[in-house]
């Protein structure tokens, strides 16, 4: 049997108790037209997990009766491939194909407060150790591909046939300046048109 419409039965079991949507909204610590917003307007789309959750409770109901969507759903994960490349920071690595070869997901919600384009992203390996602490060998890292103006952050750069990790910094007469988190690795002065910018480092996960 199919769920009910979270919003009907919300409405249903409010009228039934003699409680007003205002004054849910409240007890879950929302605004006061919060809830009416969500029955009447659509929005927010789906309730969050903590607000099902008290609702549930104070109407000693089941939460899949509010629209909680069936655990380990492919639906709450988004799929980011994972290069078969390594990206260096080290003396530099070259590339092999660009192939995918495995994913990590990632949740929706978190992409879109990150303010990131799944069809933008790609997850690399990190080889060498020129920009530890931050970065360690082995690392797995998210890269950004979107377009944007260079600004403080560590980038994947394609240097010749090298691709590389790096914090950019724009030096004299508009030469680009590669720089390591490592102080044993000496910056790499290059011209612009040496450089092509990959995309940005938005996150990384690695081994403790």
């Amino acid at each position: 049997m199919d769920n009910p419409d979270p919003r009907a039965k919300l409405l249903e079991l409010a009228e039934a108790r003699g409680v007003s949507l205002s004054a849910l909204s409240r007890m879950i610590g929302k605004n006061a037209s919060y809830l009416q917003q969500f029955v009447r307007k659509g929005s927010p789309r789906k309730l969050e997990e903590l607000d099902r959750g008290k609702l549930a409770r104070f109407f000693g109901i089941d939460e899949s009766e509010l629209g909680k969507v069936k655990e380990n759903s492919s639906a709450d994960w988004i799929d980011v491939p994972r290069l078969a490349i390594g990206a260096s920071a080290g003396a530099g690595a070259l590339p092999a194909d660009e192939e995918v070869f495995a994913a990590i997901r990632f949740s929706p919600r978190w992409l879109r407060g990150m303010g990131l384009d799944p069809e933008m992203l790609s997850v690399i390996v990190v080889t060498g150790d020129s920009m530890e602490p931050t970065l360690r060998d082995g690392d797995e890292i998210l890269v950004d591909r979107t377009m944007r103006a260079l600004h403080d952050g560590i980038h994947v750069v394609r240097l010749g046939e090298s691709l590389l990790v790096k914090r950019i910094e724009t030096g004299r007469g508009g030469r680009l300046v590669l720089l390591s988190d490592n102080p044993a690795y000496r910056p790499i002065d290059c011209g612009p048109e040496e450089v092509q910018v990959i995309g940005r480092v938005v996150w990384k996960g690695g081994r403790l």
